[in-house]
């Protein structure tokens, strides 16, 4: 077998010759790290993201079968997009940047993670429909200008790529991007901004939540009518913290709800019955929305902070609910003891079945290469 076949026997409960060995990525700091310590040469290693063949490679070195996330994404966000510049340099040298989406952040040469929001441009009804609105229509472009990597090369879909997606017999998972229903709106407008939205403006709430969930479903539909075979269905919110949801799980459930059932329908027509969900946070009161409308694999399951497991999730919702991630990254860090322990925690979950280990997050910067390499050794020895 091969590690497509592999992923989708585990994730249907069907027999598999041995557990795949995933990951979700690199830490830029991880990859210099690991090149200044003499692992590797990150020149030999230019293009290093997510499924690309550099990043197969060092997949391969450290001894993984390669990364969860390889997806075909068409483009479901703004077009066209802001021109991104700078608006202002500030006294302590920060800048006020205005990204591609219009919202203004703030960046530093010294500041990592997720930049702090300070405004946006969509405010109301009058930038909805003057600015933004037209730029969230469906176009073949979408589809057709999207690149996917094709074993050893990186193709547009109308350059080459799409034959390596009609291809039956390729080794290679691809998760088809199916967009995203909520966090795409609220990275445009903000956390706090699209809340009061839902109470002070609920047509235009509606609207927006229906005109962005169309485009994600005509660019679904288009990349299914096009022969492609995809072999997972894949959305991402990130719509939760720490301690649960971003977003009322009752206004969730009705306004989004049925948006994903349709696309969900429209999938399984296709044959394709694994329907993936990228969102952090505590997802739990989000669970029954997504199950109850055809999402089925959790992705990630953040074991960190809040110790989530797919355990009491399969408790609760059976053989519907599976899962990839929970594998907690942090043992990285420590020693093989370390390691073994957390292999050992994960064999009740194997059991389980429907499930993947995976770490939930890039690998980050103190993670030791020999605590990973000694990782994927032993997961095989486990595993089969």
């Amino acid at each position: 077998m091969n590690t497509r076949q592999r992923i989708l026997a585990a994730l249907n409960y069907e027999n598999y010759d041995r557990l795949p060995i995933l990951h979700f990525g690199f830490l830029e700091a991880t990859l210099r790290k690991w090149a200044a310590e003499g692992h590797f040469n990150l020149a030999d290693y230019p293009n290093i993201h997510d499924g690309s063949p550099d990043e197969d490679a060092l997949s391969r070195k450290l001894g993984f079968d390669g990364n969860y996330h390889r997806i075909f994404a068409p483009h479901a966000r703004i077009w066209p997009m802001f021109e991104p510049k700078v608006i202002e340099v500030m006294p302590d040298g920060m800048r006020k940047f205005l990204n591609s989406e219009g919202v203004v952040v703030l960046q530093g040469d010294d500041v990592d993670g997720i930049p702090a929001e300070i405004d946006h441009t969509l405010k109301g009804r009058k930038e909805w429909d003057e600015i933004y609105k037209h730029r969230y229509q469906f176009f073949p472009e979408r589809v057709t200008s999207a690149w996917v990597n094709c074993d050893g090369t990186l193709k547009r879909f109308d350059q080459g790529g799409r034959e390596f997606l009609t291809d039956p017999n390729r080794e290679t998972h691809i998760l088809l991007h199916c967009g995203s229903l909520y966090g795409a709106l609220r990275d445009v407008v903000g956390v706090v901004n699209l809340s009061y939205l839902s109470a002070d403006d609920e047509d235009l709430f509606d609207e927006m939540i229906d005109t962005n969930a169309e485009l994600c479903y005509r660019n679904t539909e288009a990349a299914l009518a096009s022969g492609a075979r995809f072999d997972i269905g894949h959305f991402w919110e990130d719509i939760c913290y720490k301690n649960g949801p971003l977003v009322s799980p009752k206004v969730f459930h009705k306004k989004v709800g049925p948006h994903y059932k349709r696309i969900t329908d429209l999938l399984r027509r296709h044959g394709i019955d694994l329907i993936s969900l990228d969102c952090d946070g505590m997802i739990d009161h989000l669970i029954p929305t997504w199950i109850e409308n055809g999402v089925n694999v959790m992705f990630p399951i953040e074991v960190g902070t809040w110790h989530a497991s797919l355990a009491p999730w399969r408790e609760k919702y059976g053989k519907a609910i599976r899962g990839v991630g929970g594998m907690d990254k942090r043992v990285f860090k420590y020693d093989y003891a370390a390691v073994d322990a957390e292999i050992e925690r994960l064999k009740r979950l194997v059991d389980l079945g429907g499930y993947l280990p995976c770490m939930d997050h890039r690998i980050a910067g103190d993670a030791k290469w020999e605590n990973v390499q000694y990782y994927c050794d032993r997961m095989r020895q486990t595993f089969g």
